[in-house]
C-alpha cells in the first residue's frame, strides 16, 4: 500500500508541475512588450540614435509598447535593424519581464568621399552615409569614385587608418578618371601618387623615408609630385 501511495503522490506532483509550468507560460506569452531598450555595442561615437533604432523596431507593428509578446517574430525585426546602412549587426531578444533588447554594433567609417554624392566608406569597403548625429574625422576621398567600385579606396584607406605615420599625415586620397591613386599629406605641397594598389606595403615604406630624409634635409617643400608607382623607385618632381 505504502508504494501505491508513492506512486499517486509522484503522479500527483508531476501534474502539479505541469499546470503550474502551463499557467506560467501562459502568462507570459499573453504579457505585452515593455518600452524597447538599445544597447550600443563597442563604438562610443553614436551615428545612429536609440531613438532611431527604436522607430525602425516599430515598422513592423503598430505601437510596439502594446504588442502580445508571442506574436513577435525577432528574426524579422533583426533584418530590419541589419537592413540599416549604418548598422553592421544586431541581435534582438526578449527578457523575461517583456522588454524587447536591441544590441547593435554600428559600422566604422575611415573615408569619407566627398565627390558629387557625400557618404562614408565602412571599414568592410561598404557604403555608409553621412551622419547628422555625428561626424568622424576620417580622409577625404575625391576624384573619380563611384559607389559599386571602392575596392581600391577602401585598401588605401584601410592602410591609412592601421598605420600611424599615414594616420598623422594623409588628410586626402584621390582618385583620377584613369583610377590612378594619390595621396596628400598635411602641411606638403607635393601629391604623392600611389598608382595601383600593386606593392602598396612597398611603396609606404618608400614614403616613409624619403619623408624622413627630406624631412632632415628640410626639403620636402621642394616637390611638387613624389611618384610611387613604381616597386623600388621614388621618383620626384621639384616645383
Amino acid at each position: 500500500m505504502q508504494v501505491k501511495w508513492y506512486h499517486i503522490k509522484m503522479v500527483l506532483l508531476l501534474g502539479l508541475v505541469t499546470f503550474l509550468f502551463a499557467f506560467a507560460s501562459g502568462r507570459n506569452a499573453k504579457r505585452y512588450v515593455a518600452k524597447p531598450k538599445v544597447n550600443f555595442l563597442g563604438e562610443n561615437n553614436l551615428f545612429i540614435t536609440s531613438e532611431n533604432v527604436s522607430k525602425l523596431l516599430i515598422q513592423n507593428y503598430a505601437g510596439l509598447e502594446n504588442v502580445p509578446k508571442e506574436t513577435l517574430d525577432l528574426n524579422v525585426l533583426e533584418n530590419t535593424l541589419k537592413s540599416n546602412a549604418m548598422i553592421k549587426n544586431a541581435e534582438v531578444y526578449l527578457s523575461v519581464n517583456g522588454t524587447l533588447n536591441a544590441d547593435i554594433v554600428q559600422k566604422t567609417p575611415i573615408a569619407r568621399v566627398n565627390t558629387n554624392a557625400s557618404y562614408y566608406i565602412d571599414a568592410d569597403g561598404q557604403y555608409m552615409p553621412l551622419s547628422s548625429n555625428f561626424s568622424a574625422r576620417v580622409p577625404l576621398v575625391t576624384g573619380y569614385v563611384e559607389k559599386n567600385n571602392l575596392k581600391s579606396v577602401h585598401t588605401v584607406a584601410q592602410k591609412v587608418m592601421n598605420d600611424d605615420f599615414l594616420k598623422t599625415h594623409v588628410f586626402e586620397i584621390h582618385r583620377d578618371q584613369n583610377h590612378k591613386l594619390y595621396l596628400k599629406l598635411r602641411q606638403c605641397h607635393f601629391m604623392v601618387k600611389l598608382g595601383d594598389v600593386n606593392f602598396i606595403d612597398k611603396k609606404i615604406n618608400n614614403l616613409k623615408a624619403f619623408y624622413k630624409k627630406s624631412s632632415k634635409e628640410k626639403t620636402l617643400n621642394s616637390y611638387s609630385v613624389v611618384n610611387l608607382q613604381f616597386e623600388n623607385q621614388v621618383i620626384c618632381t621639384k616645383i
